[in-house]
């Protein structure tokens, strides 16, 4: 099976301006491609891992990736799939974001000499002169199409500023300036940005004349990708500094029955044939696949070694409510008073929960356990000494654990 197809069997394309055409670049290493992102923190985030996987793939298949980190459009903002204005970052915390992606992105993709290249569109659009933006580049946009774009809808409800409004505008010039200074022939990206991609084809070839080849693929990067980056409190960092290679696991060996086949397909590079074995599945079966899942992921961001761990990890937890390698909360002194901390209070320490009350909530409703041992009452203390040496292992419900530990 050819790239191309395998993408498509693996259910990463979603729509294409030219099918037969983009077939043949692609199979053949003949594409220069770009995704984009946007720095909007410090970290890249399991949402972006799609993307990352694809430029992975396509590279391994002769193709010449481009990484475009928007450290101009990020003064914008982009509208898509927002309620309300994206807050305004200044120059320096875009630029030490930009910093922080570059070394995220060199673990899914080789930018040695003439392989790859990593560019930052502030390269040119700090440099635009506003008059010339709206001759040279504004005159070939409709505001009527622009605003029936889905990009657009959910803002135009409250209200869309004209900062947003020149988004599209914006990543189509970057599609123009990654072609001309680059040889760049196609873009990829999320079903959220399937207009401001079809604007960066029109543009080259109003520009340029019809002939100026200019491919664009969307993925389905904003429903499943996006979906994945989420938990209840916030992204899945690809940085271990922010999530452990041990929650970073723990995540993908929590995901839902119904995806786990369609993550495994996705972003892991098993064979299909392999993967379509697992189909029939069930029970304790398809907790194995989950665990194939968790593995090769935490493999591909943190290295077999710590896939290795976490994985170990992850079943002494399982099998006796103990691990060594899990996220660890470190108390002082100060925490205690006379010599214990009462399990509200223990519970807040760890993080899993706001506040006393939610920890409150927690207890009554049978969900917390100290070493395997369910907690029945609110007003328990936990005393100093089995808080010293290797602590204690603190549960929230079935996914949420911490190793609590005095020093």
């Amino acid at each position: 099976m050819q790239v191309y197809e395998e993408l498509v069997a693996r259910g990463l394309i979603a729509q294409v301006t030219n099918e037969e055409e983009i077939r043949e670049m692609v199979n053949n290493g003949k594409a220069t491609f770009y995704i984009g992102f946007d720095p909007t923190a410090d970290s890249l985030h399991v949402g972006h891992f799609m993307a990352l996987c694809l430029m992975k793939r396509l590279q391994m298949a002769g193709n010449k990736p481009i990484a475009l980190v928007g450290g101009g459009t990020a003064m914008i903002g982009d509208p898509s799939g927002r309620t309300d204005l994206r807050q305004m970052m200044t120059p320096e915390t875009i630029r030490h974001n930009v910093d922080c992606f570059k070394k995220q992105m060199s673990r899914f993709i080789d930018f040695s000499e003439g392989n790859a290249i990593l560019v930052n569109n502030a390269d040119w659009l700090m440099e635009l002169n506003y008059i010339d933006v709206l001759r040279d580049v504004g005159s070939h946009f409709s505001v009527n199409r622009m605003l029936s774009a889905e990009c657009y809808k959910q803002r135009m409800e409250k209200g869309l500023s004209f900062l947003e409004f020149n988004y599209m505008i914006m990543q189509s010039y970057d599609f123009y300036r990654l072609f001309q200074d680059y040889g760049c022939n196609m873009q990829f990206g999320g079903d959220d940005q399937w207009s401001n991609m079809l604007g960066g084809t029109e543009l080259i070839r109003r520009k340029l004349g019809k002939d100026a080849h200019a491919m664009t693929i969307t993925l389905l990067l904003n429903s499943e990708g996006k979906k994945m980056g989420k938990t209840a409190k916030g992204a899945v960092w690809l940085d271990a500094e922010k999530t452990s290679p041990f929650e970073f696991y723990q995540y993908w060996r929590n995901v839902a029955d119904d995806d786990v086949l369609k993550c495994i397909r996705m972003l892991t590079f098993l064979p299909l044939e392999e993967i379509d074995k697992m189909e029939a599945w069930e029970g304790a079966k398809l907790n194995e696949a989950k665990e194939i899942l968790a593995f090769e992921l935490t493999k591909l961001v943190h290295g077999e070694e710590e896939a290795a761990k976490a994985q170990e990890s992850a079943k002494a937890l399982f099998q006796s409510g103990n691990a060594a390698d899990m996220p660890t909360v470190e108390l002082t002194s100060d925490d205690m008073t006379d010599g214990s901390i009462g399990i509200l209070n223990l519970l807040t320490k760890s993080g899993m929960v706001p506040s006393n009350s939610e920890a409150r909530r927690a207890v009554q409703q049978g969900g917390v356990t100290m070493n395997g041992e369910k907690v029945t009452d609110i007003h328990e203390t936990i005393t100093a000494d089995r808080l010293a040496g290797e602590g204690l292992v603190l549960k929230k419900g079935k996914k949420n654990f911490r190793r609590m530990i005095l020093k």
